[in-house]
């Protein structure tokens, strides 16, 4: 009976110890694979009133290929905390982190070194350059890192996306959905560790942004990138690994 007790207490001691041994080993590979950090930020901007906290010690990590959803009204701050992430505004406290490199320690011309390198953008408004067309719009980004095959990879993209009768047409010659497409197959071209997308569905029918999601979310998987949403839109939210809601500046999650 004793000794029963005794072998018992062992496997239950061994089985702790292996779950332990387990958490170590997630921890580590979530911490190896990191892609984006935000450590304790902030956001404070002076108004005719005063300061004016617009983010207040915000801290998340998104790791390698994991979709994450931000949420929250409109004033919440869900967009200025996705222009910090992306290095397209500076932090009044606190560090950004992209793949190990501290982006809130560095200037202008620094950061944008890192976002060319490391991450890639999707807006409501496209942002197409209308003096380029489509397959020229999508091979862009892949010219000015002087890739030799950067035409025919926008080809590609431009089939993946099922634009492939499009690609000599002109911004002005494409629907919005159309366009969404190609700011798809563009904000990929280039294989980003991570991608941020601003309410990508905001200027569309939801019909149609029902079925700019979903191709969103199978070209983004195939490739692997990490993926920053930020919607009002809780179906869209859903379809994320994680959602992170945010309000008056916090996250409430």
């Amino acid at each position: 009976m004793v000794e029963a007790l005794r072998l018992d207490k062992y496997e239950k001691k061994a089985k702790k110890d292996r779950i332990r041994t387990l958490i170590i080993k997630i921890i580590y590979h979530m911490q190896k694979n990191t892609v984006l950090k935000a450590n304790n930020i902030s956001k404070i901007v002076e108004g005719p009133n005063g300061a004016i906290k617009i983010l207040t010690d915000i801290n998340l990590a998104i790791i390698s290929g994991e979709t994450v959803s931000i949420m929250g009204p409109s004033g919440s701050g869900k967009s200025t905390l996705m222009s910090i992430l992306a290095g397209l505004d500076t932090v009044s406290a606190g560090e950004v982190i992209i793949q190990d490199q501290y982006i809130s320690q560095m200037n202008e011309e620094e950061r944008s070194v890192i976002r060319n390198k490391y991450t890639s953008f999707i807006f409501q408004s496209f942002h197409l350059l209308p003096s380029l067309t489509a397959k020229e719009n999508v091979s862009l980004p892949l010219e000015i890192i002087k890739d030799d095959n950067a035409e025919s990879t926008a080809r590609i993209l431009m089939a993946e996306v099922g634009l492939s009768h499009r690609l000599d047409h002109y911004p002005k010659h494409l629907s919005g959905g159309e366009k969404q497409r190609v700011a798809i197959a563009r904000a990929l071209a280039t294989k980003p560790k991570i991608l941020f997308a601003d309410e990508p569905t905001g200027n569309l029918d939801q019909k149609t942004g029902k079925t700019i999601l979903e191709l969103l979310f199978n070209l983004n998987r195939s490739i692997g990138t990490a993926l920053l949403l930020v919607t009002h839109d809780q179906k869209a939210a859903l379809l994320c690994d994680r959602m992170i809601e945010i309000a008056e500046g916090k996250i409430t999650e």
